[in-house]
């Protein structure tokens, strides 16, 4: 069975979109409802400047009122064009990407503004009128429709509709979250195109990577430089020590047990500064420090890397993790008696497989580190792939792009 990894779910709705489609008990208590209508009932701004703007028209006429009208438009757009972004935020609280800096809106900032001054301003009205003023009305009911003296019916039929209307809140709040959520969409289609904003989110998640392996080679030479040389002089200073005792003596017996400790700390450390960022990683590149990490595996493994220049660094240090990783988890869950680890170049991708031939039924629900695999994955742009049938054998697939 192949198994692709998708990302994790955010834990609270960035969109009314995303809102809606939550339960509708948290839905309908949470503030999107609320946050849907005042997006629409801000549509009387760009409403109000639409009408600023036919003023010179209807006070003038004639061909002079042309002119004054694109005037009063031109100084109108630049305020209007602010607003429609914070207004925004109110049914999107995703941050938009790639809008310019400056002042003066960008001419798809500028398209998007024209087009709710002109159309969508009276749209989001009116579709917010009609939601809540049915419900309104009906709720109302019984204080502004007099109840007839010699009719019970007519007031029972009152209160009917005033209990409908109540019954219509709720539908009221969807029609208005949908409404504002598919406008929001739309405004987020209008000022940034999805490739733009793709590119920028990938930009970012690059410079993220970037000072995350910075942080871990930093790490790694605070470790070689400071705790394991003095590990290293301690041991030294230990074994003179011992040298002016009487051997078997329990003082000497005392200062190899440190020894011997301390031999075992550094051990660990070195270790440790392995995991972190290996050296051979940083001098050799990712073919010796997979041979190197395959060499130290419990299940034999073998290494056939095969690559035509050096890849990035954070590239090498994700396709690292991912053999460790596997191969880790190998020697733990498979009951596999040998393994695979094969990594080729594709173009600008870098495809990495670790195969064995255990017993297959890999799954990340168990606690097997795929799910942290695929992130890890994930966070450089690449795809992590399982194949792991029942009865064997598993087929761990990580493909990363090269250059982005």
């Amino acid at each position: 069975m192949t198994a692709p990894f998708p990302a994790v779910a955010a834990l609270a709705p960035r969109t009314a979109l995303e809102a809606l489609a939550g339960p509708p008990q948290r839905f309908l208590a949470s503030a999107w409802p609320w946050r849907s209508l005042a997006y629409l009932l801000a549509g009387l701004v760009p409403g109000s400047a639409f009408a600023a703007v036919l003023t010179p028209v209807r006070l003038m006429g004639g061909p002079a009122a042309v002119p004054v009208s694109l005037a009063v438009a031109a100084v109108l757009l630049t305020p209007v064009a602010r607003f429609e972004r914070w207004r925004l935020g109110l049914a999107d609280r995703q941050p938009v990407r790639g809008l310019p800096d400056g002042w003066w809106p960008g001419w798809r900032e500028a398209g998007h503004t024209l087009v709710a001054l002109v159309a969508l301003w009276w749209v989001d009205l009116l579709v917010a009128a009609a939601a809540i003023g049915g419900p309104v009305v009906l709720i109302l009911s019984p204080v502004v429709q007099p109840t007839a003296p010699e009719g019970e019916a007519t007031l029972a039929q009152t209160f009917a509709g005033s209990a409908l209307g109540l019954l219509l809140v709720p539908v009221a709040a969807y029609t208005v979250s949908a409404w504002a959520g598919a406008r929001a969409a739309m405004a987020r289609a209008m000022l940034v195109p999805q490739e733009a904003e793709t590119r920028e989110i990938a930009r970012s998640r690059a410079r993220l990577v970037d000072a995350f392996e910075a942080e871990r080679r930093r790490i790694e030479r605070d470790l070689h430089d400071g705790a394991q040389q003095r590990l290293v002089a301690l041991s030294m200073k230990l074994g003179l020590a011992g040298l002016d005792l009487p051997p078997g003596s329990p003082a000497a017996l005392r200062l190899d047990e440190a020894r011997e400790l301390a031999g075992q700390a550094l051990g660990e450390l070195r270790e440790l500064i392995r995991g972190v960022h290996p050296q051979v990683l940083a001098d050799r590149g990712l073919p010796a420090a997979v041979r190197d990490v395959a060499g130290r595996s419990p299940v034999p493994a073998r290494a056939d890397v095969t690559l035509d220049r050096r890849l990035p660094e954070r590239v090498e240090a994700a396709a690292y993790y991912v053999a460790c990783e596997a191969l880790a988890n190998v020697a733990k869950h498979s009951g596999a008696g040998s393994c695979t680890v094969r990594g080729r170049l594709r173009g600008a991708r870098l495809v990495l497989e670790v195969a064995d031939d255990g017993r297959g039924g890999a799954d990340p629900a168990r606690g097997t580190g795929l799910t942290g695999l695929a992130d890890r994955v994930a966070a450089v742009g690449g795809t992590l792939t399982v194949e792991s049938p029942h009865g064997g054998p598993t087929t761990v697939r990580a493909e990363i792009p090269c250059e982005w």
